[in-house]
């Protein structure tokens, strides 16, 4: 049977893994709609290979080269915020929400309002805006798919099992690359160190976010939305091997986890086949191979992010919002070589001393909540 999808975000690495595993099977889908930022010529080459209705890129200027280069294809061209949200209206059976940053949450949020599944790999979805997102697909009777590779591991060990019996759930994280240096070493990290992340192929703000542990404070925030047992009952520890994915722990000592390679077609496989399984490409695990699996406690003095987040999350309202906005223009700023890497996480406690604007209602709430943020964020690291 043929399913329809949408892949919001074509071109980034969560829109390539899907692609790849479409590839696979391609006589089951018939792709409506691919999105990128600017990479026309990129776009249109995917937007043909799978026979796309539409292909859109965000950024207006961009457009000239997608019409070109669909040329004579059929395949309709658009641009800009708008054709964003009308592509991701289209109605797809299966949404892939893949775009990076708060400019996902419009588009995500239009396609959560056909009512469809989403698998969601947008963190900012959840962690700016996830009390009116999860409204939204309650109201519109939309399924949520976390992608993620640690959500889509609790997922899976929570499928059949109710939240009451949760005693634990737990978040791994491998800690990056820069986990065990030493606080001068932290002072003069590059952006190539830092996201030269040792077991997944990311891109570069996520790999910051790894490297800094902030990742893990959004996952944390994404976590109690999709999975709420408390934010007493989520935890973090770091697991350099990145073999488990995550864990839930039940009330009567049994604790389930899942284990897989370092490599996003697995979780995005689960979506993509829910409720059932597909074949990847993927190699098996090696378990003799592997021999030691380790866990540690995050280290929130040199890696404060986790704490942030955690804050953030006890604080509600407009503190995740806050927070994630800060962290983009900081990690921005770090990546642009303007500031050090142990300044990004300082730059974000600063902008949430501020005194935050009300609880978003909206998602327009959100997005004013969040450019106040960001020109914060930009101010302070102006003043620093």
């Amino acid at each position: 049977m043929t399913r329809s999808i949408t892949i919001l975000g074509a071109t980034g690495s969560i829109g390539a893994s899907t692609l790849d595993l479409l590839r696979r099977e391609r006589e089951r889908w018939r792709v409506v709609a691919l999105t990128a930022n600017c990479q026309a010529r990129e776009l249109a080459a995917l937007a043909r290979e799978f026979g796309a209705e539409v292909a859109v890129v965000a950024d207006e200027s961009c457009l000239a080269d997608l019409r070109e280069a669909l040329a004579g294809s059929g395949i309709e061209a658009a641009a800009g915020r708008a054709a964003l949200c009308e592509a991701a209206a289209r109605g797809a059976e299966l949404t892939v929400a893949a775009i990076v940053g708060c400019a996902g949450l419009a588009p995500t949020m239009a396609a959560v309002e056909q009512g469809g599944i989403i698998a969601l790999a947008n963190k900012e979805a959840l962690v700016s805006a996830g009390d009116v997102l999860m409204d939204a697909v309650a109201r519109h009777g939309a399924t949520l798919l976390p992608t993620d590779s640690e959500h889509n591991a609790i997922f899976q060990c929570l499928h059949g099992q109710d939240l009451a019996d949760v005693r634990w759930i737990t978040l791994t994280a491998s800690g990056g690359p820069l986990r065990t240096w030493s606080d001068e070493r932290l002072a003069a990290v590059t952006p190539a160190q830092a996201v030269a992340h040792p077991n997944w192929d990311m891109g570069a703000k996520i790999s910051v976010d790894s490297a800094t542990m902030m990742n893990k404070g959004l996952e944390f925030i994404e976590a109690a939305h999709l999975f709420p047992v408390g934010l007493e009952r989520i935890r973090i520890v770091v697991h350099p091997q990145s073999v488990v994915h995550s864990l839930v722990e039940y009330r009567d000592g049994s604790t389930l986890a899942q284990l897989g390679p370092s490599d996003m077609r697995v979780p995005i496989a689960s979506c993509l086949a829910w409720p059932g399984r597909m074949d990847t490409p993927c190699k098996a695990l090696d378990l003799p191979a592997l021999g030691t699996l380790s866990f540690f406690p995050p280290d929130e003095e040199r890696f404060p992010a986790t704490r942030l987040a955690r804050e953030a999350a006890e604080a509600g309202g407009a503190a995740p919002a806050v927070l994630n906005a800060a962290n983009e223009i900081a990690v921005a700023a770090f990546l642009a070589g303007q500031i050090a890497f142990t300044r990004i996480a300082a730059v974000v406690e600063q902008t949430l001393t501020r005194t935050l604007p009300s609880a978003p209602a909206t998602l327009d709430d959100v997005l004013a909540v969040d450019s106040e943020a960001r020109a914060w964020a930009s101010n302070i690291l102006e003043h620093a």
